[in-house]
């Protein structure tokens, strides 16, 4: 009996794509927890919980990188678990705690 293949991230492109440039929100602030971070959108008044570290670093250098793919891989995040991090970041495309950034011309 064989295992079946990990599952994929399913991720609305019309949402989050990331290839695109992101940034958290300008509304939105990070406090870092022992287990990650509490995130605060102060237009929609929605709190949301980052439980993981490299979660938050991602999260916190997204306007760092081309790309949301670039931070991920800037933070090391490994090969099999970015699926699970690129649905993270597309959970918080949908509830507005990051929004895509213009490239740099």
């Amino acid at each position: 009996m064989t295992s079946p293949a990990p599952a994929r991230a399913v991720v609305d492109p019309a949402v989050f794509d990331p290839e695109l440039p992101w940034q958290r929100a300008r509304s939105v602030a990070l406090r870092p927890e022992p287990f990650g971070a509490l995130v605060y959108h102060f237009g929609t008044r929605k709190l949301s919980f980052l439980k993981s570290k490299t979660l938050v670093r991602v999260v916190e250098t997204l306007a760092d990188h081309p790309s949301a793919t670039a931070a991920l891989l800037a933070c090391e995040v490994p090969e099999t678990q970015r699926p699970t991090y690129v649905k993270a970041l597309a959970d918080l495309a949908r509830s507005q705690m990051i929004e895509r950034r213009k490239a740099a011309a």
